[in-house]
């Protein structure tokens, strides 16, 4: 799923369209807002962030939703198409299963971590460098932290747009085998939420948008050998451990076996996995946040 399909968000002149009718006060820091135990109502508070970039996308909606049909698109010409020379491949605890029941859960996967990585790393990058949006919002009683939650947060929800609508696909195609993947749009969350927030990270460190060449070398390949098309088992065993170590690869193998219904310990590790990376692409966020916009 080629990143240089993601939707970009042309339209977001944010300085004007901020929207929020506070007092000007000092900009509190992330570190501040951690001695002082405001971290606790970060998420609360985000919220009036998230309102304002739905003002903004509501007439360019159309941007978001463009983001479902790639891998509907995927799903049809590889799944079906190509499915149909192939004949089943080797799931999830070896068991035999139809071609497009195996990538079907690795496109949703792949859905869930384009939406939010697109939205944290090319939007995010031009309402920090260029339309001067946080510079705005830390005016009003938000702090650096509320804007980390809050666009990482947004980047979820258009992430998880991008998995509930391919869900519900997939879902009537009966590409779906087990009960448990009612847990397969939590865990496409939990992946942009791994993979957005460390996006968002690495677009701190940018200057230029030349630099989302970068962010492509690194998504593409992940997107093409995260176990999305053929199983992990076809590698050699070197180039098997890098790829398991990847976070497409965590949340594809963990999406897969919800889909399919093979539960076990090993999944554990792929949520904690997650998490972690998702809370120190966070942390770092918010560091960096404070550093640019506070000094």
């Amino acid at each position: 799923m080629s990143t240089g399909s993601w939707p970009r968000d042309r339209g977001d002149h944010s300085a004007e369209h901020g929207g929020f009718p506070c007092e000007r006060r000092r900009p509190v820091s992330a570190a501040t807002a951690v001695a002082t135990g405001q971290p606790r109502r970060s998420v609360p508070r985000a919220w009036h962030l998230i309102e304002r970039n739905l003002f903004v996308y509501r007439r360019t909606w159309t941007i978001i939703v463009s983001g479902f049909f790639e891998p509907l698109f995927y799903l049809v010409g590889i799944g079906f198409g190509l499915g149909r020379l192939v004949g089943d491949v080797t799931g999830p605890a070896g068991q035999p299963i139809p071609y497009a029941v195996f990538i079907a859960p690795a496109l949703l996967a792949t859905g869930a971590m384009n939406g939010a990585v697109a939205e944290a790393t090319f939007n995010f990058f031009f309402k920090l460098n260029f339309n001067r949006t946080f510079q705005s919002i830390l005016a009003t009683p938000l702090s650096v932290r509320d804007v980390a939650v809050g666009e990482i947060a947004w980047a979820l929800i258009r992430g998880g747009l991008y998995a509930i609508g391919f869900m519900m696909v997939i879902a009537v195609l009966g590409l779906v085998r087990s009960p448990w993947a009612v847990l397969a749009v939590p865990a496409a969350l939990l992946l942009g939420f791994a993979t957005g927030a460390v996006g968002m990270a690495a677009t701190s460190f940018m200057r230029s948008p030349t630099d989302f060449d970068l962010i492509n070398i690194i998504v593409l390949p992940m997107f093409l050998f995260s176990a999305t098309f053929y199983p992990i088992e076809t590698y050699p065993e070197a180039i098997r451990g890098i790829v398991a170590f990847t976070p497409l690869y965590q949340g594809v193998a963990l999406i897969r076996g919800l889909t399919v219904g093979v539960i076990g310990p090993e999944m554990l590790i792929h949520v904690v996995y997650l998490l972690a990376m998702g809370f120190i692409g966070l942390w770092v966020t918010s560091r960096r946040l404070d550093r640019i916009l506070l000094k």
